[in-house]
């Protein structure tokens, strides 16, 4: 490691010695059981279904559901699908899984049946756990479809919400091919990526715990007070600050399905919450939501801390007003691995300004056009060091030796600034970048601009194909009532000072904005929207 970088790590940031300097962390496994030993009967699980299980409880099924796998011939390293929604059996599913020393590789719920296949093949899972139903999809119907892509043997569990009633199906056929699995894999995420196939993405307990454990020393997170998870369990928000952390902490998990922002604030009031991460979208909904009740919005809640896209500095101000006793953050990570937070008493302007501080343990840079480190403050592709780091892609070996530089840095595909302090600055995606007349648009900017509108719900600002300059600004709105003319939001823009080079060069309304599910916007669904849209 360069004197540059060692200076960074050891003087300018935290001093809590480096995560990988450590003695290795208990498993989540592990820290269950001590918990369970501690008070079997406190509750570990909750959903909007008034559905609750206490540990014991919880430890009990999951026994049931590990015994039904071993039955079926899985044994430890064996890969198991699980596409489960937020509900209490998820986590049966989950613990069953690493209580039988087998490998999960977990999926929203929303994945359609053929792109579950196509995760399924990828990772030679032997193995898939589903809802028998869920929102309309016949699950029974839909594993018939998932088999016949497939092609091989497989096991499909069908779990009903009822804690007592599910069902195997076997498909017979010719035995799994598995991949070349990375040394010491104990889970699979897969990408959320808005473009192509999904990555499959291999973590050890190394890496996931190194994240957890920054992310609850740096928030002091405890089990005294629920963790609330509005976010899938299957994405790795939902995985990491939901089902991880509250089994390490011991925390009770009060999980949310079906997005409602009147009802999050309902859930986060009635049980105490004291923490959630999720996605600024998620936070825009709840500053949105009517609230009638003599406690503020969050009553209770100590942080929320918001991913997945910058937080304009308009949401911080009104959530602050109508969340007094939240402090709202920010928190930037991958699936591949986590880097910056808030720290908990950064000021208001701090987070609107940034994606927080680089964690213990974590380098961050950027680099030139030629792959160079470039010097701090200077805007570029941020690559990383991280004790967090995935173990590589399975199957797609080419792609993961192309993710890093010649340094050895990790291409994290996102553009910013990192400061002398070690606070990101994110700038916008090399994807999402506008090319106007060979200039570079960061999209971040206008969108926080933009956002500040009192009818504006959602904003994306996109590259509308052009003949002359190559690309112009289009900002792509979804409107709470009659919807502004173009003209309208220009003046707007003006009477606020906005800089002209921040200003879309024309607007595209949308009813809802398509989205993953973690709440990411899919700026390439936008793109080809407003591209097949005549002028």
């Amino acid at each position: 490691m360069n004197s540059r970088v060692a200076t960074f790590n050891a003087e300018a940031l935290d001093v809590t010695p480096a995560l990988e300097s450590r003695s290795p962390l208990p498993s989540p496994l592990d820290r269950f059981r001590d918990h369970l030993a501690l008070d079997p009967h406190t509750v570990a699980v909750r959903d909007d279904r008034d559905n609750a299980l206490s540990r014991q409880e919880l430890w009990d099924l999951a026994s049931e559901i590990q015994g039904e796998m071993a039955s079926r011939g899985l044994t430890a390293g064996d890969v198991v699908v699980v596409c489960m929604p937020n509900w209490t059996e998820w986590m049966a599913a989950y613990l069953a899984v690493v209580r039988g020393g087998l490998v999960p590789a977990t999926l929203p719920i929303t994945t359609d049946p053929r792109s579950i296949a196509y995760t399924a093949n990828l990772v030679g899972a032997k193995a898939v756990v589903l809802p028998r139903a869920h929102r309309g999809r016949d699950f029974t119907t839909e594993s018939t479809t998932l088999a016949e892509e497939l092609g091989h043997l497989v096991h499909v569990l069908l779990v009903d919400g009822d804690h007592k009633t599910r069902a195997w199906r076997t498909f017979d056929g010719p035995p799994v091919v598995v991949p070349e699995y990375p040394q010491g894999m104990a889970h699979i995420l897969f990408s959320s990526s808005t473009t192509g196939k999904s990555k499959a993405i291999a973590h050890s307990e190394t890496s996931l715990g190194a994240y957890n454990e920054g992310v609850i020393s740096r928030y002091r997170v405890t089990g005294e007070r629920p963790v609330f998870m509005p976010s899938p369990l299957g994405h790795s928000t939902g995985f990491w600050h939901g089902a991880r952390m509250s089994m390490m902490t011991g925390a009770t998990l009060v999980l949310q399905d079906s997005w409602n922002p009147h009802r999050a604030l309902e859930l986060v009031d009635r049980h105490r919450c004291a923490i959630t991460v999720a996605a600024t979208p998620f936070l825009k909904d709840l500053v949105d939501a009517e609230w009638h009740s003599d406690t503020p919005k969050l009553n209770g809640m100590r942080v929320f801390l918001c991913g997945g896209a910058p937080i304009p500095p308009s949401l911080i101000e009104q959530a602050q007003n109508q969340m007094p006793g939240t402090r709202i953050g920010s928190i930037w990570a991958l699936s591949e691995g986590g880097a910056t937070s808030s720290l908990p008493d950064d000021a208001p302007d701090v987070v609107a300004r940034s994606c927080g501080r680089v964690m213990p343990g974590v380098v961050l840079e950027t680099i030139t056009k030629q792959g160079t480190i470039a010097p701090r403050g200077t805007d570029g592709e941020i690559v990383m060091r991280t004790p967090s780091l995935f173990l590589g892609y399975i199957g797609q070996e080419d792609l993961y030796r192309s993710s890093f530089t010649a340094d050895g840095y990790f291409r994290t595909g996102d553009t910013g600034i990192v400061d002398e302090d070690g606070y990101l600055r994110l700038t916008g995606r090399l994807k999402d970048l506008i090319i106007r007349g060979g200039i570079n648009i960061s999209p971040v900017e206008i969108e926080n601009a933009l956002s500040g509108h009192p009818q504006v719900v959602k904003v994306a600002a996109v590259g509308r194909p052009d003949d002359r300059l190559g690309e112009r600004i289009c900002a792509v709105l979804q409107i709470n009532g009659t919807a502004p003319t173009f003209e309208e939001i220009l003046s707007w823009l003006h009477g606020r000072g906005v800089p002209r080079r921040l200003w879309p060069e024309s607007i595209h309304i949308v009813s809802g904005m398509p989205e993953t599910p973690a709440g990411k916007i899919r700026k390439n669904i936008l793109r080809e929207l407003i591209s097949e849209e005549k002028e």
